[in-house]
């Protein structure tokens, strides 16, 4: 087993869906002891996903919740009620971080803002994660990442290119998935921060801060040259060739690969003519350049371009479809990708975080079902076998069995 960087670090998730869940889970990939906590009778509803078609499960086990809750812990409680939040505040004491990306008026109802946390545990890590920023008009308003990450914040606009009709739709759970990033960073750092100083910090991420940061190139070309950038006439760097696939050809020093590639190419030609002889004459002529380009690109298939400008060693990849990405020798050396094999006995394909330590990967464990480790936790916090019957009883923890 790799030794994990967070080993030791407890961290407390009160959120549903994929923004602050996606990144806990970051956490438990690398050690830290993430406890979730769920409705104890509807889960997160994050679970219902695959119920409905569109988001394919496996044997019934949602993949979305496995790929954004894995190695993590459940707990079922019932936070509206004050058996439940005392609960909660018991667990926020044994805490270094605690997450959440519920509304700030539903932090008020529950009784977990920050606060509220902060009286159980003066020293924990509060993290508010949430779509538009916490100051501002629309503090507060609900967002998700289509509308917030894709759509206001120009990213779908750019993407989506001069054509005219309908914009181009975003990919699941993309704002949501970048967004937990920010947040992991955000937390590293806080416990950084926390180890040197002895202060804790409030953590603060948004949807929309984060898409801006993406997209930030577009964002601050276009407030230096008063318009709006994405719409700027720049030649892609794609091409189509002959077997009607699309290949990705990028030089960004073109002075080191320029006659390289010309000659990989078989447009040596292309080197002495005037219009391309210099950066400044290829700029002037762009447009007619990669018309030459096009050109010589479709004249021959995708495999047998790979081929010739491997020799110069060019950026020059394929635009790669996701079941071709599934097999690439390039993801399977690095384990992009790894298997889990989960209870139900279903071998469920899952995406490693994008860092890696000591040259090392760690092991990925399942997401839990929900409420699984409920009286585990609570036998752990001194709760006798009575109490915790006591809780069922009332309603405030799941019943026996628990959820899927």
């Amino acid at each position: 087993m790799v030794d994990g960087v967070f080993d030791g670090v407890r961290v407390l998730e009160v959120a549903t869906w994929t923004f602050v869940p996606a990144a806990a889970a970051l956490l438990a990939d690398f050690g830290a002891d993430v406890i979730k906590v769920e409705h104890p009778v509807t889960g997160d509803p994050q679970r219902g996903l695959s119920a409905g078609g569109l988001i394919p499960g496996v044997g019934g086990v949602s993949l979305t919740t496995q790929q954004t809750n894995r190695g993590k812990r459940s707990i079922g409680l019932d936070l509206s009620s004050d058996e439940g939040r005392r609960v909660l505040y018991r667990l926020a004491e044994t805490a270094d971080v605690f997450m959440t990306n519920f509304l700030p008026d539903v932090r008020r109802k529950l009784s977990v803002d920050l606060e509220d946390i902060r009286r159980a545990n003066p020293t924990v890590i509060y993290v508010r994660a949430d779509a538009l920023g916490r100051k501002g008009p629309e503090e507060g308003r609900p967002g998700y990442d289509h509308g917030v990450y894709w759509a206001r914040s120009g990213i779908g606009h750019a993407v989506s290119g001069s054509r005219s009709g309908r914009p181009a739709n975003p990919r699941p759970a993309l704002g949501d998935k970048t967004g937990s990033l920010s947040v992991a960073f955000g937390v590293a750092s806080a416990l950084f921060k926390r180890a040197r100083t002895g202060r804790p910090s409030v953590v603060d991420v948004s949807l929309l801060g984060t898409a801006l940061f993406v997209n930030s190139s577009d964002i601050v070309y276009s407030k230096r040259i008063g318009r709006d950038f994405s719409r700027e006439p720049l030649p892609g760097p794609h091409y189509r060739t002959a077997d009607d696939r699309w290949i990705s050809l990028e030089m960004p020093n073109p002075e080191r690969w320029f006659a390289d590639v010309c000659r990989d190419l078989g447009r040596d030609d292309l080197v002495s003519d005037e219009r391309f002889a210099t950066p400044e004459a290829r700029a002037v002529h762009r447009e007619a350049f990669h018309a030459e380009i096009e050109t010589t690109i479709a004249a021959a298939t995708l495999p047998e371009w790979r081929s010739r400008l491997a020799r110069s060693n060019v950026a020059c990849e394929p635009m790669q479809n996701l079941m071709e990405v599934l097999e690439d020798p390039q993801v399977a050396a690095n384990g992009y990708l790894t298997e889990i094999e989960h209870p139900a006995g279903e071998s469920i394909t899952l995406v490693r975080a994008p860092v890696q330590f000591d040259e090392e990967l760690p092991e990925l464990r399942c997401a839990p079902q929900a409420g699984a480790d409920t009286d585990d936790i609570l036998r752990e916090m001194g709760y006798t076998r009575t109490d915790v019957d006591h809780f069922r009883r009332l309603g405030v923890i799941p019943a026996a069995v628990p959820l899927v």
